[in-house]
Formats: C-alpha cells, sequence, structure tokens
C-alpha cells in the first residue's frame, strides 16, 4: 500500500453526542437533531473535495477522536460521496454521520490491500458503527521440531519463529493436548524440551510408560528416530492409512519372527492411531484441509461457528458472537467476519460458508495473498459438505440459544438487584471488593468486575496495600494503619481505585465507572466506603455491603445500604444466590492474590536485599553456608574463603548484617 495519508476537511464542529445504543442492541428510531446531522454532512462533503478516485480506506471519527467507522473502497471518492444521500441511508448510518466530525483517508495500491487495512484497522480501533470480531485468541497448533538432530513433538501457540512443521490449528489446548497424548503413544517422539534432552543421563518416566523411545540415552538409532518423525508427520498429513497398513505388516513379521515384545509395540501404535482416527476423521470426497463457517441470527445477535478439518480429521470448533447492528443480516455480518477472522491466521485452501457473502472474488485475493496459496470461499448447495455446513449452523444456533437464554437469565438478575437495592435501572457494571491477609501481614485489596454478560475477568483489579504492609520488622509499620485494620485497608482500595478513575476518565465516557460497589463486610464496612466516596465527590454512585449471617453461615447474609435498616433475602431468593456468587467470587480473587505475593515474598532471600549480590554469587553462599541465616552469621573471614566473593564484596555483605561494619 502507498501509505499515504490524508486527513482532509479537518472541520470539527460541534459534534453530537454519543449514542449509548450499541451496534449490537438495535438503532433507535428517534428523529435526529438537525445540527449534528448537518455537522457531519457538511465534513463530508469537505472531505470529497480532495478525495483521489483510487483504493483505499477512510475513517470517520467523533468527538474525542473516537473512530466510528472503517471501511475500504475501490474509489474512494465514489464510495464516500454515497454518504452524502443522507435520506437514503440505513438508520444506522444516518446516526454514524451524525456523530462525525472529522475523516481520515489512506489510498492504497489496489483494493486487495485496502480490504487488508480495513480488516487490520477494524481489529485495532474496534469502531463501534464496524462488524467486530471480539474474540481474538490464537489457536494452538502441533509442533515437530526441524532444527534438532533428534526433532522434539511439542504444542505451540503464537508466531511460527522456530524452524519445523506446524500441524493445526486445533480448536482448543485441551484439543490438542489429548491429540499430542495419543501421538506420543503411537509414534514416540520425545516432547522434552532441548535443554532436558541434553541433561539426561538415564530414560524418564515417559520411556518406561512406553510413550517416548529415550533418544536422549540413545535406546533408538537415529535412522530410526526419523522414520518415526516421518510417519508423524505423514499421519497428521492425512496420510494414515498407509502407515498403519506397514504398522500392520511389521506387526506380523515381528509376530511371525516369534519376537512378541515387539509385535506387542506396533500393536499398541496401531491401536493409538486408531483411537485419533475414530475420534476425528471425516470421508467426505474432495475435503482435505478446509474450514467450516456457519452463521445463524436470534434476537438481534448472531453466533459464526469455525469447524477446521485438516487431513481428513476434524480438529474441533469455536464458536463466536460478532458485535454488530442488531439489523444487519447474517450476509452482511459474515463477509467482515471471514477477513477479521484471517486477518493474522492462514486460510486454508477451502473454506465452506452457510450464506453467501459480498464481493467474495476479493475476499478470496486477500485471503490468498497472505497465506501463498489460492484459497476457495464456496456454500455448497447439495451433498455431503452441505451437510457439514448444514450441522456447524446447528451448532450455531444451539449456542446462540444458550447465550441468549443466559442473557435473559442475566438481564432479569440485574433488574432484581436494582429492586433489592433501589437503583434507578438495574446496573451495568458491579464492581466488588474484598481484602485478605494474615494477622495483617502481605494485605491485598481485590475488585471483580460483573455486568450484563457474566463476571469480567479482564477488568480484575488487585491493589497492594501500602499503608498497611506489615512486614517481619514491626518498626517498618505504617503508623496509620495498625495490623489486619479492615476498615483502613478498604478505605485504601477505593481511594486508589476512584482517584485514578477520575484522572483517566473523569468524563466518564469509558464504560469503567460502576452503577453499584459492592461491599464484603458489615456496617463499619459500608460506613468506610461512602465516606471514601463522599471525600471524592462520588456520593451519587450506590453503595451496599453483604455480611455473613449468625455463625458466618451462607444463606442467612445480611445488607447494608446506607438509609436503611440491614435486611436479608429469603434462603432461596436467585439474587441472593447471585450476590453470594460474586461476594464469593471477590473472596477467591483477592486469596489468590493475598497468595501470590506471600509466594513471591517466601521465594525471596534476605541475600537479595545486598548490593552488588547477585543470583551466582548467592547460589555460591548458600552452598557453601547452607542457608541465609549461616550467611548472616558468619565473619568475613570466612566469607572471603566462599568462590567468587571478593575481599570488597564479603566487607559488603558482613557490614550489612553487622552494625560494626
Amino acid at each position: 500500500m502507498s501509505g499515504k495519508e490524508q486527513k482532509p476537511g479537518g472541520g470539527r464542529g460541534g459534534g453530537g453526542e454519543a449514542s449509548d445504543d450499541t451496534p449490537g442492541d438495535g438503532v433507535s428510531s428517534a428523529p435526529l437533531p438537525e445540527t449534528p446531522a448537518a455537522t457531519g454532512l457538511a465534513v463530508i462533503r469537505d472531505c470529497i473535495k480532495t478525495l483521489p478516485a483510487k483504493p483505499g480506506v477512510y475513517r470517520m471519527t467523533g468527538k474525542g477522536d473516537k473512530v466510528l467507522y472503517v471501511g475500504k473502497a475501490k474509489n474512494l471518492a465514489k464510495r464516500v460521496v454515497s454518504y452524502t444521500h443522507f435520506a437514503k441511508l440505513p438508520r444506522r448510518l444516518q446516526r454514524m454521520v451524525a456523530e462525525t466530525t472529522a475523516m481520515e483517508i489512506v489510498t492504497t495500491h489496489t483494493e486487495v490491500e485496502a480490504l487488508l487495512l480495513e480488516s487490520n484497522l477494524i481489529k485495532r480501533l474496534a469502531p463501534r458503527y464496524n462488524v467486530l470480531l471480539r474474540d481474538d485468541k490464537s489457536f494452538p497448533y502441533i509442533f515437530i521440531g526441524g532444527d534438532h538432530d533428534w526433532p522434539q513433538i511439542d504444542k505451540h501457540r503464537g508466531a511460527r519463529s522456530r524452524k519445523g512443521d506446524y500441524f493445526g490449528p486445533f480448536a482448543s489446548a485441551g484439543a490438542v493436548n489429548e491429540t499430542l497424548n495419543i501421538l506420543e503413544r503411537a509414534f514416540l517422539l520425545r516432547s522434552c524440551s532441548d535443554g532436558v534432552f541434553a541433561g539426561r543421563s538415564r530414560p524418564c518416566l515417559l520411556y518406561q510408560i512406553k510413550r517416548c523411545s529415550a533418544p536422549c540415552v540413545g535406546r533408538i538409532e537415529a535412522g530410526a528416530y526419523a522414520d518415526l518423525v516421518a510417519q508423524a508427520k505423514d499421519f497428521l498429513s492425512g496420510r494414515s492409512q498407509d502407515i498403519q497398513k506397514r504398522l500392520a505388516v511389521s506387526m506380523q513379521q515381528a509376530s511371525e519372527a516369534t519376537d512378541y515384545e515387539s509385535a506387542a509395540v506396533y500393536r499398541d501404535r496401531i491401536r493409538a492411531l486408531t483411537q485419533v482416527q475414530s475420534r476425528q476423521d471425516i470421508n467426505v470426497r474432495g475435503l482435505d484441509e478446509a474450514d467450516i463457517i456457519a452463521i445463524h441470527q436470534a434476537g438481534g445477535q448472531s453466533c459464526i461457528q469455525v469447524f477446521f478439518f485438516r487431513g481428513g480429521r476434524n480438529y474441533g470448533n469455536r464458536a463466536y458472537f460478532p458485535r454488530h447492528d442488531a439489523n444487519l443480516a447474517a450476509e452482511e455480518v459474515l463477509g467482515p467476519f471471514i477477513t477479521q477472522f484471517y486477518e493474522s491466521r492462514i486460510a486454508p485452501a477451502s473454506v465452506l460458508i452457510s450464506h453467501e457473502v459480498a464481493e467474495r472474488e476479493l475476499i478470496e485475493q486477500a485471503l490468498a495473498s497472505r497465506a501463498g496459496h489460492r484459497v476457495a470461499i464456496r456454500q455448497p448447495r447439495r451433498g455431503a459438505k452441505r451437510k457439514l455446513v448444514e450441522h456447524a449452523g446447528l451448532n450455531a444456533r444451539e449456542a446462540l440459544s444458550r447465550r441468549l437464554a443466559e442473557n435473559a437469565s442475566q438481564r432479569q438478575l440485574l433488574e432484581e438487584v436494582a429492586r433489592v437495592f433501589g437503583l434507578d435501572a438495574p446496573p451495568e457494571r458491579i464492581e466488588i471488593y474484598d481484602n485478605s491477609h494474615i494477622q495483617g501481614a502481605k494485605p491485598v485489596g481485590a475488585m471483580v468486575v460483573a455486568g450484563a454478560e457474566g463476571l469480567n475477568k479482564k477488568a480484575y483489579r488487585s491493589f497492594n496495600i501500602k499503608g498497611g504492609a506489615v512486614t517481619d520488622d514491626s518498626a517498618d509499620m505504617s503508623p496509620a494503619m495498625s495490623p489486619g485494620d479492615d476498615y483502613a485497608m478498604m478505605r485504601e482500595v477505593l481511594t486508589r481505585r476512584f482517584t485514578r478513575a477520575l484522572k483517566e476518565d473523569p468524563g466518564r465516557e469509558k464504560g469503567s465507572w460502576p452503577d453499584l460497589l459492592l461491599i464484603d463486610g458489615g456496617a463499619g464496612h459500608l460506613s468506610t466506603a461512602c465516606q471514601v466516596m463522599a471525600d471524592l465527590g462520588l456520593g451519587n454512585i450506590p453503595v451496599a455491603a453483604i455480611a455473613k449471617g449468625p455463625e458466618r453461615h451462607a444463606g442467612r447474609e445480611r445488607f447494608f445500604v446506607p438509609g436503611r435498616e440491614p435486611f436479608s433475602l429469603k434462603s432461596r431468593d436467585p439474587v441472593l444466590f447471585y450476590l453470594q456468587r460474586l461476594r464469593d467470587e471477590a473472596h477467591r480473587f483477592a486469596i489468590g492474590a493475598h497468595r501470590g505475593k506471600r509466594s513471591s515474598s517466601l521465594s525471596r532471600s534476605i541475600l537479595d536485599e545486598i548490593a552488588g549480590v547477585g543470583q551466582a554469587r548467592k547460589k555460591a553462599l548458600l552452598h557453601h553456608f547452607g542457608s541465609a541465616r549461616d550467611v548472616a552469621g558468619a565473619g568475613l573471614e570466612d566469607l572471603e574463603a566462599v568462590s567468587g566473593i571478593s575481599s570488597a564484596v564479603a566487607k559488603k555483605i558482613y557490614s550489612h548484617f553487622h552494625d560494626d561494619g
């Protein structure tokens, strides 16, 4: 691509307020204000004056330089001018134009380059008005090394930086682990790292349980091991029948020669291969490597199922729920999904889809340019391939039905939470807080987040509490906080959390502000939290506390809300179960953070505090004296006697532990 970028228009008029509607939630039918629409149209018309009749990508940005939409065009001038016909635009695009305050243009050499750039920008910028693939986790592969005399078989995820062969993708880590376990029994290839391999002096347990041929200690010749590697590659490439026939012949020959031990090894290998085939084999003529992609829509949402077939085997499937406008048809969602899905992945030679997509040939060219081989996108109309697509569509329908049911249940729970705590509307974001420590030592605060889609683990935060940090030396303890002062710890956590929020998002536009704070504790914790929020000028954020009942009996929790008497919910109330789960999740996360901090502390040595004593010298000292305590009590001459410890370093160590230096 040319890399030429223009920022025409520059006009940043008043710009309408961004709507709270998300593309997946539908679009309001309320009439648009005159001024924002006029401003957006003026920006677009100003941009058109300098637009070239070339391929490229355009970006519409709104208030706060927020990217609203990314689009590509074969002819930028013709494409962008269509947005000036405001009355003919769909409601969704009318709202987008109304919010537009500026446009940015990047020209490319070809339309294929424009499509590739568009998919990259959409995934990176997540524009509100585009179809957006939110789940971008990489897939695991099976890797057979090519950079060692004795190749390793292993699971691989991420960039393909190592020399070797990669087989996949597999839909999940579980699927690839299960296949690896069987392949180890079938081909006896090593799975250990090169470092472990080089350091072995005797076979490991995998050799004993017949899952490795022990090349590390010479239990197999290089030629025989190379044959096993070749067989494994052939099997993963779809040539399994030939391998099994050869193994069957070898087993028969060993049996006839009364070498029953070898015959048993061949038998076990055949059984392992049969186990893989029985779970993964498909029998569709002409389908060797393909992805099956099917979409189902309901309730203004879409589920897209992707099945992976490689070497004639089913490597699993994964469901996706892209974000998009509720009124988009399946075809309009599927096309952008495909370009984004393969933006960072290599497409197979065949992609079978459930619905025809616009610009199919252009998408094929874009995928082929990235993959380095021809890519065909087809919608099968009949036969076995059509049945595979229909099966994927059935999985998409079932997955979407489950999601809609879960969302409906979740929305109902949030409505009940609003009723219980007297909120104006169901909360979209609930933040739950808890602390964890042992008699005040290593205190950690935890924040977990829940909303309409359940727990949002990406938003979880832990806080290393500073004012209440209790060390081994009580003199280091902050005088402002006594050991185990749970109220002071909560005060510090909330102060830090919302002081930062006020700095980073004072306008509350990023969706990071809670609609409800739920504190694990009683009346004292509630009072502390309310005081912190009042001090920060945030007294309008609802706060509640949840405390276990008498004898900490689950099911008899008491709730504390400002201005109300403490109350309990019926033991079988679904809202009680929901709030218990939130409280327990915060408790679990806090304990996990505390244990991590404590383990980190335990793994440190008092020798780490001495400048100039690195890992090598620390190791030499511990080997010589046996423990850090003995090092601390050692004399200067004893320290100087340690290998690698000079007189100057010995004096520094001795001075660290002795006041008289």
